[in-house]
């Protein structure tokens, strides 16, 4: 059984696991078109929908088997504002994959940028990860933009991949080796952003999202089971998020 020593702390973050306590600010993004519409097959949810999720996501709290989902609920304040995941892909290849939610009115302060980034860092690091891939919907510009400032690249787009309402999209595949996530936390200066996690430093190797820019929706790749799962469903790495029978590729 693996996972961060909790809780996982940033400069202005805390990532915890998720608990039914958090069902209000989980609601808060879950109920939202502008949350779902990357999601494939996802909706907008009700309370009594986004407590199922909250409850298949407290669960979630630890890497067991391959196929297993972690999920962290990011928490700025006092208030649980996104949540991050790893779902593990594969034992033999080291393997990941990166997915993310987060409330919209939160956006442009790069707080998204240092959540994911935490979890990368433990992933590659105490976790021992040697790639992490992370997929969006092609139109989903801001998820894409944050897995590029994560210092991920875009090794593939899927031309009309899958089903997403009602006809084909175009999926984009991102993905970073461990060497390379090293590499940049070790070369990246001053100048740029940076956030303390486990005592080390995160940087992110892109600039943050600019203040009003478009918010993304959450990107997450699903875990083995979880059909009911939060609120829009499943979606990796990235703002975007298949509808939690998550094995879509959503986002």
């Amino acid at each position: 059984m693996a996972h961060p020593a909790y809780p996982l702390r940033t400069p202005r973050l805390l990532l915890r696991p998720v608990t039914l306590g958090d069902l209000d600010d989980v609601h808060a993004w879950q109920h939202r078109p502008d949350v779902v519409r990357w999601m494939a097959g996802a909706a907008p949810r009700t309370r009594v929908e986004s407590l199922a999720s909250v409850t298949a996501m407290a669960g979630e709290d630890a890497l067991r088997a391959e196929g297993d989902c972690l999920t962290l609920a990011v928490v700025s304040d006092t208030r649980v504002i996104g949540a991050v995941e790893l779902v593990w892909r594969s034992a033999a290849d080291r393997t990941a994959e990166l997915g993310y939610v987060f409330h919209p009115g939160h956006g442009g302060r790069g707080l998204a940028t240092e959540a994911a980034g935490a979890l990368l860092d433990w992933g590659f690091g105490e976790f021992g990860l040697h790639r992490v891939i992370a997929r969006c919907h092609a139109d989903n510009e801001p998820s894409a933009r944050l897995m590029a400032r994560l210092g991920m690249r875009r090794e593939a787009r899927h031309v009309r991949s899958y089903r997403f309402r009602g006809g084909w999209a175009d999926q984009l595949v991102y993905a970073v080796l461990a060497d390379e996530w090293r590499r940049a936390q070790d070369g990246l200066t001053g100048s740029r952003a940076s956030s303390t996690v486990s005592g080390r430093a995160f940087m992110s190797p892109r600039t943050r999202r600019r203040p009003g820019s478009r918010p993304w929706s959450a990107a997450r790749a699903g875990c083995r089971t979880r059909s009911s799962r939060r609120g829009a469903g499943g979606g990796t790495a990235s703002g975007s998020a298949p509808s939690r029978s998550r094995a879509s590729p959503g986002r």
